[in-house]
């Protein structure tokens, strides 16, 4: 079993820039795609980024392309969400997540306790 731990959310004015951790232990890191995924106020949880155990594919939702970056550091068994140009509607509770495989693909298995975002306009 692995535990996720989620760090670097807070607020921040709309345009600006956070970089969201997630600390991996207890299980094999660098065989397993990560993702991340957010879930807003009164909406269901979405898809937002995945990448795949050797950081060679990612994945992203359309209403982040361009702006977030997910990256990976196995030897710090750490995923990363770069999230740039932040919009309002970006606020959530970001969740990382650990696929059942090595691919970006899910399911995703296991689940962080989540960190709060928001933007402000």
């Amino acid at each position: 079993q692995v535990q996720l731990v989620e760090s670097g959310g807070g607020l921040v004015q709309a345009g600006g820039s956070l970089r969201l951790s997630c600390a991996a232990s207890g299980r094999t890191f660098n065989r397993y795609g990560m993702g991340w995924f957010r879930q807003a106020p009164g909406k269901e949880r979405e898809f937002v980024a995945a990448i795949s155990w050797s950081g060679g594919t990612t994945s992203y939702a359309d209403s982040v392309k361009g702006r977030f970056t997910i990256s990976r550091d196995n030897a710090k068994n750490t995923v990363y969400l770069q999230m740039n140009s932040l919009k309002p509607e970006d606020t959530a509770v970001y969740y990382c997540a650990q696929s059942v495989g090595s691919a970006t693909a899910g399911p995703f298995g296991s689940w962080g306790q989540g960190t709060q975002v928001t933007v402000s306009s």
